[in-house]
């Protein structure tokens, strides 16, 4: 999948050092609810275990230099709490510091979406971001997703003991039942 910008692609073992360039500033996972990693070593243990479903989970690739400066993806609920109705995948992603608020990261979460509307048969995605990461918020806007007036609390996430999530949905194919 690509835009004129981007490609959404498949995570490399090749990654490795570039996502622990990014995934070691902790301003990053502090944002997404994930400890900044410590080694290449765990950047490439991430790759091949978190990122190892390559049919849900992309590298986002700047095409102007080649590298990976983040992650999109969806797939079945994660550890956080946030609450999927029966068959909907939870979606997530970041990117890295230089590259916010340049609208990458809206460009990705689209160019996924609209994968997920050709190739599946998914209803609903649902997501959450963190309230004092209200940018995460903005891009599930920007791609349709609606509050859904829902708050969770999860202390299982790093950094997200007494953090609230706000939820959002996106509806894929109404059909009544959401």
């Amino acid at each position: 999948m690509e835009t004129d910008r981007i490609i959404l692609r498949p995570w490399r073992d090749s990654d490795a050092e570039t996502l622990y360039k990014w995934a070691s500033d902790p301003d990053i996972g502090t944002r997404a609810g994930w400890p900044p990693h410590k080694s290449v070593e765990e950047s490439l243990e991430v790759i091949r275990t978190v990122f190892k479903d390559a049919t849900n989970t992309w590298a986002i690739e700047l095409k102007e230099t080649g590298e990976a400066i983040g992650a999109m993806g969806y797939g079945p609920s994660c550890d956080c709490k946030l609450p999927a109705m029966d068959g909907e995948p939870v979606c997530g992603y970041w990117i890295a510091k230089p590259y916010w608020n340049k609208g990458i990261c809206t460009e990705a979460l689209r160019l996924m979406i609209d994968h997920v509307r050709k190739t599946t048969d998914i209803k609903s995605l649902v997501s959450g971001h963190f309230v004092d990461n209200p940018a995460s918020g903005r891009v599930m806007e920007k791609c349709g997703f609606l509050p859904t007036g829902q708050m969770v609390f999860d202390g299982t996430q790093y950094h997200g003991a007494g953090r609230p999530i706000r939820v959002l949905r996106l509806v894929i194919r109404p059909d009544g039942n959401l």
